[in-house]
């Protein structure tokens, strides 16, 4: 028997380790079925499951187990990555709170602190990902560190460097002087700071008692100038392009250009030129030839290229140093007041800098081409659509990539340098040595290069790494390219888009067939969650509290394309109360004996009721699936909320009632035996349609109901139920009787009628085939009403003070001309009477419009004569209820 209350808790546990023995989740490449492959997008091993990491998981599962049960080979690869400057940060600030500084202990001694984090902090995440009930391929995890993968990346890096598409160059980068390392550009965060502009006087080389003012919100950097520049139109500067002005502080003469970039407007409109500490001033340097001079260090200090003042300097002292400088010299102008944008590095804790520095860089916009090719083909297809224009906007206007990071942790580039610098890049120190000694004509010392590679480099071979290449592997040929990839806007630049460079390069075809792009979670305020909002929901949390199902349910039914998810804990709660109305519906069918039949065959059945819900089911299965082939989430859970809680709990069971208990007589023992068979057989195939998003509820109930409960309902197939079982007879029929009794118990609900009370109803204006219904199933009415009799008339009386209009009939209610719900009926008519009159004169006018029937096919023009002719009929019972009433 099944407990009295379902417990999540007491069910998930076991439930997870009954799968996992069963082997449902393994692929299986010698497999002859369609295979299908999904890769998980690795979580950094930085710290525990968020929100959005339960909303991708919960998607994927959703289709992993949907496309087993019908029958494909899928596999879903799970893994993690390395996060190189997460988790090196995490791990630094960890040992700070011991004490111990990383560069004390050195580069060995620090890597084997990660390697113990990793282990401790990917156990956690997996664990954690097992509570959310997820089926990934456990034995295939990858971890983007892991032998497999670092061969793949040395493959990649030595290949792309033969080819020209990876080389070293001097670029201005963003800095991070704390961490000592580059940032990606998609990595750097712009924060509105209130800070100062300040007016500098520039002295003119030949007349230096005349001066250009230029604005600067970052003083220190004017050391570095090597340039003024002025827009070319500007009137106030035209005759001064081409002169001279003396660096203040330096005394350097640099010139004055004109170029278009410089806004008029803005500030002085003089512009400062500093190429090798601001992006746009190197451009404007290289379109004028200018000097570049980087004037500080690593950890943002003056360097050597500036006077002994200020060398040495942390660079906001120096700021502080030379605006004083400048007002001793009576060279500063004014101070303003100023908020503007500064650059920040999404993990670090101060403002980025701007920096010339040798880099290891990707020839990305070669890469680019073929990718945005394939996507203009549609050889993979953005889910929704519009994303893919983020896609094109990224790729068509993509920069180098910088692909080196001054890190400990990460892939080590394999370049070694010789004496003098050559560079040789190989697979390994021993084949760098014997090209560095065909180079030199013997035998040299090489250097190992310190840096580590980006992250994301690893990760963009992530589709294919996996399945071992560079070797061909089995697994490689079989599952790649994937079918789907599930992933958040926020890294469609980062990874997405990565993948497809590499994938089509080494591989020579898309990396995955569809990308599924779903929203950001946010809190139920619709702002983004952050620690320092305090807004974080701990998915786990809400799984401890209200069950795996509830959360997955929650996340898949408020995923809808395009918008973000504003998460309320009541609807979470709302959809465990969900898992106990099936929980209940289940027990009153044990109660009532109603057990699978293997011999039952749906199509036989002869009760109207029953053909009804067999022809709901072939319905819904067939809904649901087609919302899950088109990634439609929140489709597919309300068809099957709709069809669980209201067509199968809320009325199929209630029509059955009768039938199981024998409230009334003359009931065959066929008519139970078939009605039993046909509940239980509805429950079966509503637990299979239930599976996939509800997992655990759905296999706890099938031990108890299903077929073939000898067998977990994880390795069922997807219900294949014949479009031929959908009688649309018997579905008129029931609709017919689901609105009559909706319609009455609406107005029992309006009068506040009590319960017990069971007043006799007036069915006024039904043709034959109403009567003929309400004949036939007059006892179900009664009994699901509360009514005592039902009398039918061509006229309504005076008197009556509730009306409702069912097709060509009028349901009519006597009650108390005093009654205050006359007067509350007469109200609700005239509303609705005054909306049928809108609805009527908007089909006149569009019937009237010569444009309109001129254009519009005959089908269309008929249905609005049709619906018109409705609405009048409609609007004339209504008036004539409303006329008895007044």
């Amino acid at each position: 028997m099944l407990e009295k209350t379902y417990s999540s808790a007491d069910v998930e546990s076991r439930l997870y380790r009954l799968w996992e023995q069963s082997n449902a989740f393994p692929c299986n490449p010698e497999s002859k079925a369609l295979p299908c492959t999904i890769m998980m997008p690795p979580p950094n091993i930085t710290g525990s499951l968020h929100m959005g990491h339960a909303l991708t998981m919960t998607v994927q599962d959703i289709l992993v187990r949907y496309y087993r049960m019908i029958g494909r080979d899928v596999l879903w690869l799970p893994g993690t990555d390395h996060a190189g400057i997460a988790t090196q940060t995490v791990v630094e600030r960890s040992l700070s709170m011991q004490g111990i500084n990383h560069r004390d202990i050195g580069r060995k001694a620090f890597l084997d602190k990660v390697w113990e984090w990793k282990a401790r902090s990917g156990e956690h995440i997996f664990k954690q990902l097992r509570c959310l009930g997820i089926t990934p391929d456990w034995g295939r995890e990858r971890f983007t560190m892991d032998k497999v993968l670092s061969k793949a990346v040395v493959k990649a890096f030595v290949h792309l460097y033969n080819e020209g598409l990876i080389y070293r160059d001097k670029r201005l980068v963003n800095w991070d002087p704390q961490m000592g390392t580059a940032i990606s550009d998609l990595e750097v965060e712009q924060k509105e700071v209130d800070g100062s502009l300040w007016y500098f006087r520039y002295p003119l080389e030949k007349n230096p008692s005349k001066f250009i003012v230029v604005a600067t919100t970052r003083p220190e950097t004017m050391l570095g100038d090597t340039a003024v520049a002025v827009n070319p139109e500007d009137e106030r500067y035209k005759d001064m392009i081409g002169q001279y002005v003396i660096l203040p502080l330096v005394g350097r003469c640099i010139p004055i250009v004109g170029d278009g970039y410089v806004d008029p407007a803005n500030g002085s409109g003089a512009l400062k030129i500093t190429p090798a500490h601001d992006f746009n001033d190197l451009k404007v340097s290289k379109r004028h030839n200018l000097e570049i001079i980087n004037i500080m260090d690593a950890e943002g200090h003056l360097a050597d290229n500036v006077p002994d003042k200020y060398r040495g300097l942390d660079r906001f002292v120096a700021r502080k140093v030379v605006v004083n400088d400048m007002e001793s010299a009576g060279l500063l102008e004014k101070i303003e007041q100023h908020c503007h944008a500064v650059p920040y590095g999404d993990r670090g804790s101060v403002p980025l800098e701007p920096w010339l520095t040798d880099q290891w860089y990707c020839d990305a916009m070669t890469l680019a081409k073929p990718a945005i090719e394939a996507v203009e083909r549609g050889d993979t297809v953005f889910v929704p659509k519009n994303w893919q224009n983020t896609y094109f906007e990224w790729m068509k206007n993509i920069e180098p990539w910088c692909i080196s990071r001054q890190l400990w942790w990460g892939h080590q580039i394999p370049a070694w340098y010789g004496p003098d610098g050559e560079v040789f890049v190989a697979e390994s120190e021993e084949m760098a040595a014997i090209v560095a000694e065909q180079h030199y004509g013997q035998a040299v010392e090489l250097t190992r290069e310190k840096d580590v590679l980006d992250t994301w480099f690893s990760s963009a071979l992530w589709a294919f790494s996996t399945l071992g290449w560079p070797d061909k592997t089995l697994e490689l040929n079989r599952y790649y390219p994937s079918d789907i990839l599930v992933t958040g806007f926020d890294i469609i630049f980062f990874w997405v888009a990565r993948m497809m460079m590499m994938g089509l390069h080494f591989m020579n075809e898309v990396p995955f067939r569809t990308v599924y792009v779903h929203a950001l979670v946010r809190d139920a305020k619709g702002q983004k969650m952050s620690k320092s909002k305090n807004n974080i929901v701990d998915p786990i949390d809400l799984i401890n509290q209200y069950g795996a199902d509830a959360l997955r349910f929650t996340l898949a039914s408020m995923t809808i394309q395009g918008y973000d998810i504003k998460l309320d804990e009541g609807r979470v709660k709302a959809y465990r109360n969900f898992a106990t109305k099936i929980w209940n519906a289940a027990r009153f069918c044990e109660l009532h004996s109603c057990k699978a039949y293997d011999c039952f065959d749906p199509s036989k059945c002869t009760e109207t009721v029953n053909r009804w819900i067999v022809s709901e089911v072939a319905k819904t299965a067939e809904l649901v699936a087609a919302a899950l082939h088109a990634y439609k989430f929140n489709e597919a859970t309300s068809v099957i909320y709709q069809f669980f809680w209201g067509t199968f709990c809320d009325w199929y069971i209630e029509f059955t009632k009768p039938i199981l208990q024998t409230a009334y007589g003359g009931i065959e023992q066929i008519v139970v035996n078939e009605t039993r068979h046909t509940i239980a057989w509805t429950l079966n195939q509503a637990l299979h349609l239930l599976h996939p998003i509800m997992p655990y509820i759905s296999e706890e109930l099938w031990a108890s109901f299903g077929e073939e409960n000898d067998q977990l309902l994880i390795s069922r197939r997807w219900p294949c139920i014949s479009k031929d079982l959908i009688d649309p007879r018997a579905s008129r029929e029931i609709d017919w009787l689901v609105r009559f009794i909706s319609e009455i118990r609406s107005i029992r609900s309006e009068m506040n009628m009590l319960h017990s009370i069971k007043p006799d109803l007036l069915l006024v204006g039904a043709n034959a085939k109403t009567i003929a219904l309400m004949k036939k199933y007059n006892n179900l009415i009664g009994y699901l009403s509360r009514i005592a009799s039902i009398k039918t008339s061509s006229i309504i009386n005076n008197g009556v003070a509730v009306c409702r209009v069912i097709d060509e009939a009028t349901i009519v209610l006597p009650v108390s001309r005093k009654s205050n719900n006359n007067f509350q009926e007469r109200l609700r008519l005239t509303k609705e009477i005054k909306k049928l009159e809108s609805d009527i004169a908007k089909i006149n006018k569009k019937l009237s419009n010569k444009g309109f029937l001129a254009k519009a096919p005959d089908t269309l023009i008929q249905n609005n004569k049709d619906h018109l002719l409705e609405e009048q009929k409609r609007h004339d019972r209504l008036v004539a209820a409303l006329t008895s009433l007044n």
